[in-house]
């Protein structure tokens, strides 16, 4: 794992999004244990609490699963959980405010589609 952590949003959550990220780029695979919560907390120099609280919101969405007294690791089907959330958000916080942005401005659906294509190189 690597990253930098910021301000503009919670550790644990940039936690989270770290292992997902991972996941995504093939870095962590399907039942491939992840990094300890201990672990974590020494190579970004926070609280243990912290770094499980990121890690164990990836367990309630499925995308993590806990071997007791081993450690976590990656469930199968993670990526697929995750590539549907982060398109959903996508949606959500992109694509809808651009195509309110677009019918303010009196651009068509098929202008919109037209201009996004010129950009999708």
């Amino acid at each position: 794992m690597n990253g930098r952590l910021t301000e503009q949003k919670s550790i644990y959550l940039q936690i989270g999004e770290m292992i997902e990220t991972d996941i995504l780029r093939g870095i962590l695979l399907e039942e491939e244990q992840v990094p300890s919560t201990n672990e974590l907390a020494k190579l970004y120099t926070i609280n243990p609490a912290t770094a499980a609280k990121g890690v164990n919101l990836l367990v309630d969405e499925g995308i993590l699963y806990k071997r007791r007294g081993i450690g976590m690791f990656v469930s199968k089907g993670a990526r697929d959980k995750i590539l549907s959330k982060r398109r959903e958000a996508f949606a959500e916080n992109h694509i809808a405010p651009m195509v309110a942005e677009a019918k303010s401005l009196d651009i068509t659906k098929e202008k919109l589609v037209t201009m996004i294509e010129e950009k999708y190189i």
